[in-house]
């Protein structure tokens, strides 16, 4: 599919009920055609990788095509000075959400605009810094403990933040962090506890701080992560085989 045959589908499949639906859930900005998810993850199966595509259904400036842009696009080639410009576009919780947790979570320099762009004042560029460390506890399976340890501070920080997009993600961003492991799990709690303590007059700090403590002292986290920190068994030839 070339790119206007893309742009004339996606207005083919246009539901302005949808898009009244959407506003309802905080979604967001112009150009929205109120296509869903699930349609467009079928479409983006068909097209396949395509960096400059991707490309050029970002600059289309269409919520829908920027969507696709992010299921579409390479991660390989997606370059810093890319990522700085499209996050100056983010408008909607559900762009930065995707983007970030489905396309820059797999790039080279996650950890660092993870960083770089919770510091940042412009509400969504700072939804997009929380939004990464939340996707990066889940996907990147390789990082280290103290990629995410240095995370804690920054959370710490921007708890006081009372926009609710900003909130929420940092929220979202502790609680996966303090899913991803058991050693994680206790220095989120502390994290949690510390932010209580360091800004007890933030409602948006008191909601951030116990909303996560609910969920990462319940059973059901604390028996994944046991089950997650047992060692793997062997089997009678010496091999290890999944507990």
């Amino acid at each position: 599919m070339n790119y206007k045959d893309i742009i004339a589908e996606l207005h083919s499949k246009a539901n302005p009920k949808n898009v009244k639906g959407m506003q309802r859930f905080g979604i967001q900005g112009d150009n929205i055609l109120g296509i869903s998810i699930v349609e467009l993850r079928k479409i983006a199966k068909h097209i396949g990788k395509n960096h400059d595509l991707a490309c050029r259904l970002w600059d289309s400036r269409i919520h829908e095509a920027r969507l696709l842009a992010a299921f579409i696009d390479d991660p390989a080639q997606v370059h810093e000075k890319q990522m700085d410009l499209w996050v100056k576009d983010f408008n909607s919780w559900d762009i930065c959400d995707q983007v970030c947790s489905g396309l820059f979570d797999k790039t080279p320099y996650s950890f660092s605009k993870a960083k770089e762009w919770s510091g940042a004042e412009q509400e969504f560029i700072r939804r997009a810094g929380f939004a990464l460390m939340a996707a990066l506890s889940v996907h990147d399976k390789k990082a280290h403990d103290k990629q995410f340890i240095k995370f804690f501070p920054i959370i710490i920080k921007y708890a006081v933040d009372e926009r609710n997009f900003v909130k929420k993600a940092v929220n979202w961003a502790l609680r996966q962090i303090g899913k991803r492991n058991k050693t994680l799990n206790i220095q989120a709690i502390k994290t949690a506890e510390d932010i209580i303590k360091l800004h007890p007059k933030s409602s948006s700090a008191r909601w951030i701080a116990r909303d996560a403590l609910r969920e990462l002292k319940s059973d059901q986290v604390r028996k994944r992560l046991l089950k997650k920190s047992k060692p793997r068994s062997s089997n009678t030839e010496g091999y290890n085989t999944e507990g």
